[in-house]
C-alpha cells in the first residue's frame, strides 16, 4: 500500500518548519507523497485575523513547486464552513483509496487531539506523525494515550525535528516589528510578503 503524508495547517505564513518536518517525514517514514492541505476556516483560529485562503494557498505553493514530492490540495479552502480534520481525511480516504495516510502534525497541536471535533474517528482513518522540537516532553501525553486509549498508541509516532523552532506567528510579528524575517522561509514567499505588504500593522497599510 503507498503512503501519503498529509501536511494541513493555515500557513500564514508557510516556513521551514513546515517544509523540514514534512520532507524528514516523508524520508523517515517511506512517504511516497507529502499533500499540502491550506485551512479554509480553521476552527482552532477563529479568534484571529488570518490571511484570505487564496494568498496563502499561493504562497505554499510557491514554496513547494521545487520538491517533486510535495503537492498541494484546495479540498479545504473550497469547502464552505470550519475546516474539520475528520471531513478533510474522509475526503481524501475516497480520493486515494489505496494509500495509507499519515497526519503529519505539531505535537503540541496534537497534545490537544481529544478537543477535536470527532476526535476517535480521526484516530481510525489516520495516523499521526508528531512533529517535536528537541527535548520537547512528550512522555506525559503518551502515558495518558496507553492509559486511556492503547488501541491508538501504534497509530502515533514521533520525529524531532530542530527547525520547529521557527514559528509561524514569530514572522508575523516580526513582520509588523519591522524585524527581518530573511532565511526563515522560502525565498518566494518571503518575496510574496514583502511585495504584497502582509502582516503590517493596519495603519501601514491605509
Amino acid at each position: 500500500m503507498l503512503r501519503l503524508g498529509i501536511m494541513g495547517g493555515t500557513f500564514d505564513p508557510i516556513h521551514y518548519g513546515h517544509l523540514v518536518a514534512a520532507e524528514m517525514a516523508r524520508t523517515e517514514f517511506a512517504l511516497d507523497k507529502v499533500l499540502f492541505i491550506p485551512n479554509g476556516v480553521s476552527p482552532h483560529k477563529m479568534r484571529r485575523e488570518i490571511t484570505d485562503a487564496q494568498t496563502r494557498y499561493r504562497m505554499v505553493e510557491m514554496a513547494i513547486r521545487d520538491n517533486p514530492e510535495f503537492t498541494i490540495s484546495r479540498i479545504e479552502i473550497e469547502r464552505t464552513g470550519p475546516s474539520y480534520a475528520v471531513d478533510t481525511l474522509k475526503e481524501l480516504r475516497q480520493l486515494y483509496p489505496h494509500h495509507a495516510l499519515y497526519f503529519i502534525t505539531g505535537m503540541d497541536a496534537l497534545q490537544e487531539i481529544f478537543d477535536w471535533h470527532k476526535a476517535k474517528e480521526i484516530l481510525e482513518l489516520t495516523e499521526f506523525i508528531a512533529a517535536t522540537r528537541p527535548g520537547y516532553e512528550s512522555r506525559d501525553f503518551l502515558l495518558k494515550i496507553a492509559s486511556e486509549y492503547p488501541q491508538f498508541l501504534p497509530k502515533i509516532h514521533l520525529l524531532e525535528v530542530p527547525a520547529l523552532a521557527i514559528s509561524s506567528t514569530d514572522i508575523r510579528q516580526r513582520v509588523a516589528r519591522g524585524q527581518s524575517i530573511r532565511y526563515l522561509l522560502p525565498k518566494e514567499a518571503y518575496t510574496y510578503i514583502l511585495t504584497a505588504k502582509l502582516y503590517l500593522p493596519q495603519a501601514d497599510c491605509e
